[in-house]
């Protein structure tokens, strides 16, 4: 099973926050903190990242089948939030086991396939050089060497083990699946329960011209912006994105 971390105890219906690639429950405890006030929220380690077993397989069937298995031991159904990564693998749960999933909150990424790559990471993860790390700003000086931008060293540095020695991801295993993670599988029906498509106001993951797709397999979809965040929106914007969340699973009627 999925490592998972559990805040809070309110009377709300439960929270299940699956994270992107390249990062881990650990970066969503500030959020999960702040939502917990009225309910039970639990942050994953997806498969293949932090403290979560590593699995040669990482398509987002697999991913899925990891989140429902979280859901039915702590107890059905959930709201959940998923970003990037995290998001499809939400909405691929969504789909394939609707009666786990109350309401979903899908942080800027659309069921379709991207273009761009991710192994520029993978590349400069596997160049530092972990003999030479004895604290993170080492592995952040190393990483910056190969391009990678400030803010990005210090998220991937997170899920950097220092008394191992080694990065909390399977590397291997997330470069083998790129295409299937870039990806999104091709799937049969819909999920109608009520879904949030949140994206951040200065990023280009979710084109309006990906909402004919969207409603296919979200009928009931309710698109909305954090006008000054990027991919990132949680972190470009926390209070922004506690806010839509928050509102969005508390409403009455959707």
């Amino acid at each position: 099973m999925l490592a998972f971390t559990e805040y809070g105890a309110g009377d709300g219906t439960p929270l299940l926050i699956a994270h992107g690639l390249y990062g881990s429950g650990r970066n969503w405890g500030v959020i999960a903190k702040r939502l917990a006030d009225t309910r039970r929220v639990v942050t994953v380690d997806m498969r293949n990242h932090g403290h979560s077993p590593w699995s040669d397989d990482h398509g987002y069937a697999d991913l899925a089948e990891d989140l429902a298995e979280v859901i039915d031991h702590l107890g059905a159904p959930m709201d959940v939030v998923g970003h990037s990564m995290g998001g499809k693998a939400s909405m691929m749960l969504a789909l394939t086991h609707p009666d786990r999933v109350r309401r979903l909150v899908v942080g800027d990424i659309a069921p379709v396939s991207y273009g761009h790559s991710q192994m520029q990471y993978i590349d400069a993860m596997r160049a530092v050089d972990l003999s030479r790390v004895t604290r993170r700003s080492d592995a952040n000086a190393q990483l910056a060497e190969q391009g990678v931008e400030p803010a990005l060293c210090s998220f991937l540095t997170q899920s950097l083990d220092l008394a191992e020695g080694r990065w909390r991801f399977n590397l291997d295993a997330l470069a083998a699946n790129m295409p299937a993670i870039l990806g999104f599988p091709e799937v049969t029906g819909a999920h109608d329960g009520p879904t949030l498509f949140l994206s951040g106001g200065q990023s280009d993951y979710v084109h309006r011209d990906y909402r004919d797709t969207i409603r296919g397999l979200f009928p009931a979809a309710r698109f909305a912006k954090i006008p000054a965040a990027g991919h990132w929106l949680h972190a470009d914007d926390p209070r922004a994105f506690e806010g839509t969340v928050r509102a969005y699973l508390d409403a009455r009627g959707l």
